[in-house]
């Protein structure tokens, strides 16, 4: 393990040296890469000096007891020992688990996509539930959330809506939130009080910035029309709403949250290279059929993956199954600790995948 951390400090002193570069620092995109991968190596330099600490601990405490000359410090010396011994493994684990290679697009923003199922109305309520349990969560890890488009529900909610969210290592975090979630509950018109069983689908996909995809813009047809929705006379006068034709994929992208025609624009084009983005994501996913069979990782749309059901108030994770009966502070935001557990399950797999040795 001391190996495998001596050549981690060394790009360290080498990350730390470039960001102070005269060049480094004009070129931002440069400068924003470096900077990110000098965080994570301080992580872990932070944790080979309490590795080499600890180590060095054991030996001083082993010398004092295999000399055994002064009682006193021989029992010191074996407290601190079986401290120190007991600490070693955990610090292992944690160091092991901060080795794994990071997947290289968790550092980036994210689009992410809401959509009503199965279940009408109640479908495209629990949509807005979701949209809004998902932004309560990003406010209080101080990320922005910016709406691109959406479509109301007839009874509240969402038939679909797409935000973006920008901030530190986001996509990384909500990755695995894709997938289809079912609600069980006792919808507002239901009058015998039955549960029923909705569901929604949640997309998130990695923000592509221009040098990910490269859109040739002769292949997208530029739709533009009024707005329509709530916002006041102006919305309806100008033709700031936008519509891209991909041609090449059939896809099809809107915007109409801002009322300049330019931002609706440059929202629209953000989205459509994340979708394209996923597409070439998808193609390379697939030629590694284990990636495709975790149950963490697939992200695959068809697959439930989570139920929120009311009368318990409970939540469970299909995926790691994990259950929580802490239903009304989750749908206000509280989803750390189910991030957190399968985040947990996937380091433990991809440990496991690497077979590498400490």
């Amino acid at each position: 393990m001391l190996e495998k951390l001596q050549i981690i400090k060394n790009r360290f002193d080498e990350v730390s040296d470039l960001i102070i570069q005269p060049d480094i620092i004009s070129d931002q995109k440069r400068y924003i890469q470096l900077n990110k991968e000098y965080k994570d190596l301080r992580v872990l330099m932070d944790k080979r000096e309490e590795y080499t600490s600890l180590t060095n601990s054991i030996n001083e405490a082993n010398e004092i007891i295999n000399d055994g000359s002064d009682a006193e410090m021989v029992e010191m010396a074996k407290m601190e020992l079986e401290t120190a011994e007991e600490r070693l493994p955990e610090l292992e684990e944690e160091i092991k688990f901060l080795l794994i290679p990071k997947d290289p697009e968790d550092a980036k923003n994210a689009v992410m996509e809401i959509r009503a199922g199965t279940g009408g109305d109640e479908a495209s309520i629990f949509a807005g539930d979701l949209y809004r349990m998902y932004t309560k969560y990003c406010e209080g890890k101080g990320w922005n959330v910016s709406v691109v488009d959406y479509n109301e529900g007839t009874s509240g909610g969402f038939k679909e809506i797409i935000f973006e969210v920008s901030g530190e290592d986001v996509y990384g975090t909500l990755k695995y939130e894709a997938g289809v979630h079912r609600v069980q509950r006792v919808p507002q018109t239901e009058t015998q009080g039955r549960v029923h069983t909705s569901a929604a689908t949640v997309m998130v996909l990695p923000e592509a910035e221009e040098f990910d995809v490269e859109l040739d813009m002769s292949e997208v047809r530029i739709e533009r029309t009024t707005s329509t929705g709530p916002g006041g006379q102006s919305v309806n006068t100008t033709y700031s709403a936008i519509k891209l034709h991909h041609e090449p994929t059939g896809m099809i992208v809107s915007c109409q949250d801002q009322k300049s025609s330019h931002k609706n624009l440059e929202k629209a084009l953000k989205v459509l290279r994340s979708r394209l983005y996923e597409l070439e994501l998808a193609k390379k996913m697939e030629a590694d059929s284990e990636k495709r069979k975790s149950m963490v990782s697939s992200g695959d749309r068809s697959a439930k993956i989570r139920t929120y059901n009311y009368p318990q108030g409970r939540v469970t994770d299909h995926r790691i199954n994990l259950t929580l009966y802490d239903l009304g502070n989750i749908m206000d935001g509280d989803i750390q600790k189910i991030i957190d557990e399968i985040h947990l399950v996937r380091n433990t797999e991809k440990l496991q995948e690497t077979g590498e040795a400490f």
